[in-house]
């Protein structure tokens, strides 16, 4: 479940490939300038190649973003990203069952199809125009790097030459990099002959060859919009519904260490076994699971309802393991896991919302009620760390705080995409209201803050949002599949869009690591140090004694 989540992985096969493809990836590179780089600079470059090398690809895109915002006109930074982020992609796919299972066996003449259905999507709802010849030429840089990558080979070509494969490599980037096409008919003539080429020579199942250009097509949009396997869809479908299987937990991987359990959701079968956040996870069903990527692991993990899974695991604290045996069943995802009067004295109460769910409002109302009836005379409201989720459901929580006028707006390519939203809700709450916010707030949480800012409704404090002010739609695809497209952008009240910039808070506060962590987790023991709650509450406090 988590975005949120995210996520790593290894190989044996194809060695002399790798090597091969390594070398020229590190010389390519270091030749994106003439120009001597400073000795920081060199040090982020090869620290990068050198996570690539380890197929770390997640800590690799984090170096390079870091890298990317001290030294920004670094091409060999840039394109490392870039490559990273594809054979991240890619890997995940090679661990995603139900691409595995639904859509690798599947002829080439459905995979085509696929691709026409999603240059179609992408032409009628994209925010923005994408040529076919674009399209394309991300796809080509996908096969491109899919044929240096340990899983992709393994999976399709286990036998194959490295020799035949760096042929291929080699024609892909003299013959078709950036190749002009003409529409969609175009696109498929030019994917037909590089299925031609890849299975005359690697034997390479043309349906894998398209799904390259398929999914890889789509890293010419931006960062929010993809194409989604019959399982991802099915877990974003959850993720707005607030409901699945499972054991109900948010993990990461720590390769050599296990699945880091970053949150363990209130009355889940994993709260009731005795897991904890910061625990790890190193054996499934008696399985080691200490160097299984997130993915590999959440496979381990999925079952139906009533099915029971094992885990070892290691206690955050003291080190030692211990053993529990869990049952899967269908878990709620609560968008408000923490509701309750914080400083008796003066009233004031404090909400946790992590996401933005469809029944996200109903949460809220229940939530206030039951701090109204405990005394509340004031709000803080915490968003830090939330992702965002449904528009609809950010304009129906603000509709509780704000009487009257412009919640959002939103502008796109085209006419359906064009809509203003306004508060029309009677009995909204008019309780002095401070809103926390972070580097995790985005979406639907830069909405929110957005309009309490622009409607001077409460003082917002904590650190820049992450600047996501755009929309997606989710349009059904063929094979079960899914495209999540931008399709507009959001505006606040006055008319602002943040994008790529994000909110600035009224009054910045930088806590320390644990504290923010505990404070994500929502720990009631952590308010007395979390330095966002003490400063809303000194704020508030005044605010009250004002009246």
């Amino acid at each position: 479940m988590s975005d949120a989540a995210l996520w790593r992985r290894w190989w044996v096969r194809c060695a002399l490939s790798w090597a091969v493809g390594w070398a020229s990836l590190v010389g390519w590179a270091h030749a994106q300038s003439s120009v001597p780089l400073p000795d920081e600079e060199q040090t982020a470059v090869r620290r990068g190649v050198d996570f690539e090398r380890e197929r770390r690809w997640l800590d690799a895109i984090e170096l390079y973003e870091k890298s990317l915002d001290a030294w920004p006109n670094n091409d060999a930074l840039k394109y490392g990203l870039r490559r990273s982020k594809v054979h991240f992609s890619i890997e995940r796919r090679y661990t995603d069952k139900s691409f595995l299972e639904q859509m690798l066996p599947q002829p080439r003449s459905q995979a085509l199809q696929a691709l026409q259905d999603v240059l179609t999507k992408i032409r009628q709802h994209y925010v923005d125009p994408v040529s076919a010849t674009s399209f394309v030429a991300h796809g080509t840089e996908s096969l491109y790097l899919a044929l240096n990558n340990p899983r992709f080979l393994e999976w399709n070509i286990p036998r194959a030459a490295p020799e035949h494969i760096q042929k291929v490599r080699k024609t892909l980037r003299d013959r078709y990099w950036n190749k002009p096409v003409n529409g969609h008919d175009g696109a498929q003539q030019l994917v037909n002959e590089i299925c031609e080429l890849a299975e005359r020579e690697l034997r390479l199942s043309s349906t894998a060859t398209v799904l390259e250009y398929v999914f890889g097509g789509c890293n010419a949009l931006d960062d929010y919009s993809s194409f989604l396997t019959p399982g991802k869809l099915n877990d974003l479908y959850s993720n707005i519904d607030g409901e699945f299987v499972g054991i109900g937990i948010e993990m990461k991987a720590e390769p050599g260490r296990g699945l880091l359990l970053v949150n363990v959701l209130p009355g889940s079968p994993a709260e009731e076994g005795g897991a904890r956040p910061g625990d790890h996870i190193t054996k499934i069903n008696g399985v080691d699971c200490r160097n299984m990527t997130t993915d590999e692991a959440a496979n381990q993990l999925q079952g139906a309802p009533g099915s029971r899974v094992r885990l070892e695991l290691t206690d955050s604290a003291t080190g030692q393991s211990r053993s529990t045996q869990l049952v899967r069943r269908q878990v709620k995802v609560k968008s408000i896991p923490i509701a309750e009067v914080i400083d008796h004295q003066n009233g004031i109460g404090y909400l946790k919302m992590t996401g933005f769910q469809k029944n996200t409002a109903e949460e809220l109302d229940a939530a206030l009620l039951r701090l109204h009836r405990e005394g509340m005379q004031a709000l803080i409201w915490d968003l830090r760390g939330n992702p965002g989720g449904l528009l609809t459901a950010a304009v129906e929580v603000l509709d509780r705080f704000i009487e009257d006028g412009v919640l959002v707006s939103t502008k796109g390519r085209t006419g359906d995409q064009n809509w203003s939203y306004s508060a029309q809700r009677a009995g909204t709450w008019s309780v002095p209201l401070v809103l926390l916010v972070d580097g995790d707030s985005a979406s639907a949480s830069e909405i929110v803050a957005g309009a309490i800012r622009d409607h001077q409704r409460g003082v917002i404090v904590g650190r820049k949002t992450y600047g996501k002010w755009s929309v997606q739609s989710i349009l059904p695809g063929l094979l079960n599949t899914g495209v999540r497209l931008t399709t507009a952008k959001f505006y606040s009240p006055s008319g602002q869009t943040h994008g790529k910039v994000g909110i600035h808070p009224d009054i910045a506060v930088t806590p320390a690591a644990p504290q923010q962590v505990a404070a994500y987790r929502g720990l009631p023991s952590s308010w007395q140090d979390d330095a966002d709650v003490q400063t809303a509450l000194d704020l508030l406090r005044k605010q009250l004694a004002k009246r």
